[in-house]
């Protein structure tokens, strides 16, 4: 039988995590990991050091999905790795427990709406770049010069008068947008 390994997270260091230290305690926890930090930081110094310890049969313990993952992407790729690691999930509040047939139903169709949710992000960016596309719009970044500025750098490099870095500081740009402006024709 493994270890249970308990894990819980402030947003803040002015909230506390009593609450969820003790619900992990009375869950029958072998050891907490607690971070202070916002939900959407992708590394956190103890869920990363939990994730570490973790071996084959262990079971990490939560009071709440949302104290673990900062999305539903988040939390089904963790608990993908909990299952490719062995490790059994637990969440309180939600009553998923990954270590029965029903918790696993649970988790599987939470990675159903999270591959769902996804694509229709995927869908809904694309159609949104036709639309532009279609009204001739294009994506990307502004373009930091205009043909009088390009035409004004062919003709001053054409000069051979100044040198390239010159030219950039006369235009504000850096020497790979001067070369860019140039249309790749000279060697760096």
């Amino acid at each position: 039988m493994g270890k249970r390994f308990g894990y819980a997270r402030v947003s803040t260091a002015g909230q506390t995590a009593d609450l969820q230290r003790d619900a992990l305690e009375k869950a029958g926890c072998d050891r907490l990991f607690v971070d202070t930090a916002s939900g959407a930081k992708a590394h956190r110094p103890e869920l990363d050091r939990m994730m570490e310890l973790l071996r084959e049969g262990d079971v990490v313990v939560v009071w709440r999905l949302d104290r673990l993952g900062r999305s539903v992407q988040n939390l089904v790729e963790l608990m993908n790795r909990f299952q490719e690691m062995g490790v059994g999930f637990v969440s309180l509040n939600e009553a998923i427990d990954t270590t029965t047939p029903g918790g696993i139903l649970v988790f599987n169709i939470f990675a159903a709406l999270a591959q769902f949710e996804r694509d229709l992000i995927r869908e809904r960016t694309n159609a949104g770049l036709e639309a532009a596309r279609a009204r001739g719009r294009r994506g990307g970044r502004p373009a930091k010069l205009d043909t009088k500025q390009i035409a004004e750098i062919r003709r001053l490099y054409d000069s051979k008068t100044v040198t390239v870095n010159q030219i950039a500081a006369m235009m504000g740009v850096g020497r790979a947008t001067v070369y860019r402006a140039l249309g790749g024709v000279v060697a760096v």
